[in-house]
């Protein structure tokens, strides 16, 4: 977790960026270096940020591809950027949406002044943020799933980490699956470096078992 965080915000209202930045930059550890009124706005400066954007502050419904397509865009060439949605809508498959497309947590605009700042920093630290009622949707869905006999709605890993979880569970070494997947050596190590941030684990062995149960490969 950098001392300072470099924070991207994302959002097609001009207020509403210089609220979010006035929140954020009041604060020693977050500091916003950039703005973005669109989702391929976002991807491109995140791209371009020679020094690197750490967290990436996105609403969900932006012209230019979305908040949610910019954010699986963002998970998948940029993993070490860590990712928050920002919504107006409290709804179920929002949150879904916003976690699947490797979101670490999903903030309303109602609540930003009580929850914007531990949010970032949960993000930050590799940890999932959510609303009360965040929490008892996936608990709830997760549930009804169970009973049903179905998998869990909610993947806390892009479809390109699960990839990537699939081959070193088979022993295959960064350059093998750099050159599998046509990324590079550098690109696999900060995916699983954040794969195993993520999912709170520290070796192969975890990440095999993690594998077999989740049926990413076969045991």
């Amino acid at each position: 977790m950098p001392l300072v965080a470099r924070v991207l915000v994302a959002d097609d209202h001009p207020i509403v960026r210089d609220g979010l930045r006035r929140v954020l930059d009041a604060q020693p550890d977050l500091r916003v270096v950039a703005e973005a009124s669109g989702g391929e706005e976002a991807l491109a400066t995140v791209g371009a940020d020679p020094e690197g954007i750490d967290l990436a502050i996105l609403d969900v419904s932006m012209p230019g591809g979305g908040g949610l397509a910019a954010a699986r865009e963002i998970a998948e060439r940029h993993p070490h950027t860590r990712i928050l949605m920002l919504s107006m809508h409290d709804d179920e498959e929002y949150l879904f949406d916003a976690l699947a497309a490797g979101a670490a947590g999903y903030v309303l605009k109602t609540s930003v002044d009580r929850d914007l700042v531990d949010a970032c920093r949960a993000a930050l630290r590799g940890e999932p943020f959510l609303t009360p009622r965040g929490v008892r949707a996936i608990v709830r869905d997760h549930l009804e799933r169970a009973r049903r006999g179905e998998p869990a709605k909610v993947e806390p890993l892009t479809e390109r980490e699960r990839q990537i979880v699939a081959l070193i569970a088979q022993a295959r070494t960064n350059d093998e699956i750099a050159a599998e997947l046509g990324i590079s050596k550098k690109t696999v190590g900060r995916h699983r470096a954040n794969i195993l941030d993520k999912l709170g684990m520290h070796d192969r062995v975890q990440l095999t078992r993690y594998a077999v149960r989740r049926r990413l490969i076969e045991p």
